[in-house]
Formats: structure tokens, C-alpha cells, sequence
């Protein structure tokens, strides 16, 4: 008789199928926390410590630590903060294309918002800042890190 350890018990059903899992379908795994949308980045190993912003060019040192170094190969060309009453907006500025008419070649990346009140970065897409400010405040919920 097979034994737990034994991978003939779990031949013929569902032993050893992640939970959630219908018909030995394994289920998808949850976002990475970096990753869920309105949800800080703190939250991961190694990332910056929480820190209260004073001025948007004290945020824009806060935001460096969430972007690669300016310059680097695929890096920004420089970051750019936009305060509004709940926070700072830091997102990268991108060098013109060559050929304006060509799609991104590389269409992702985020904005990153640190709150006045407590210092909480909160991850919002790359939408014009002020539709990736009206995003966060949708999602930004204080103390949900």
C-alpha cells in the first residue's frame, strides 16, 4: 500500500494538488506582494524602509530606490515628481522615440506613490499623472500594507 510520501498515492485523484484545485487542474498563484495592484512594495524582503516624505525633492530621493539607476542600459533618463494633497507622484521620463509612431518598445512600468501622511509607496500603473493619481485614490487604503 502506497504511503503519503510515495508518488503512487497520488495517482488517480487529486492527492497532492494544490488547494482550490478542480480535476488535478493546479490553480494559478497569487500575485508576487510586489505586484498587486495598490498594494505597497515595502512589504517585500529588501525593500526600502518606509520613510515620511517633507518635500517633493526629498520623495524624489525616496522614489530613486524603486527605479533603476538613471542612465543604466533601459533605465529612465530622469525621474519626475507631480505633489498633489495626498502624496507624491514618481514616475520615470522616458527619451523621445525615434519614431513617434511606432508602438513603446517597452510598453510597462508603473508610477510610484509615497503618501504625505505616513510614507506608504503604493505602486499605480503608467497612466498620465493625472489619471494614475485618480487610481490611487481608488485603491490607496492606509494601513492595508
Amino acid at each position: 500500500m502506497p504511503t503519503a510520501g510515495d508518488p503512487a498515492a497520488n495517482e488517480g485523484g487529486n492527492a497532492g494538488a494544490p488547494e482550490g484545485a478542480a480535476g488535478g487542474q493546479p490553480t494559478l498563484p497569487p500575485y508576487p506582494p510586489s505586484t498587486v495592484p495598490g498594494q505597497q512594495p515595502g512589504a517585500s524582503v529588501g525593500a526600502p524602509p518606509k520613510v515620511v516624505p517633507i518635500s517633493a525633492d526629498h520623495a524624489l530621493e525616496i522614489g530613486r530606490a524603486y527605479f533603476p539607476p538613471v542612465g543604466s542600459p533601459g533605465g529612465p533618463v530622469s525621474l519626475l515628481v507631480h505633489a498633489f494633497d495626498e502624496g507624491y507622484l514618481v514616475h520615470a521620463g522616458r527619451p523621445a522615440p525615434e519614431d513617434p509612431t511606432a508602438p513603446p518598445a517597452s510598453p510597462g512600468g508603473t508610477h510610484i506613490v509615497i503618501a504625505k501622511s505616513n510614507g506608504d509607496v503604493t505602486t499605480v500603473p503608467n497612466f498620465p499623472p493625472e489619471s494614475a493619481i485618480a487610481v490611487y485614490r481608488q485603491w490607496y487604503r492606509p494601513g492595508t500594507a
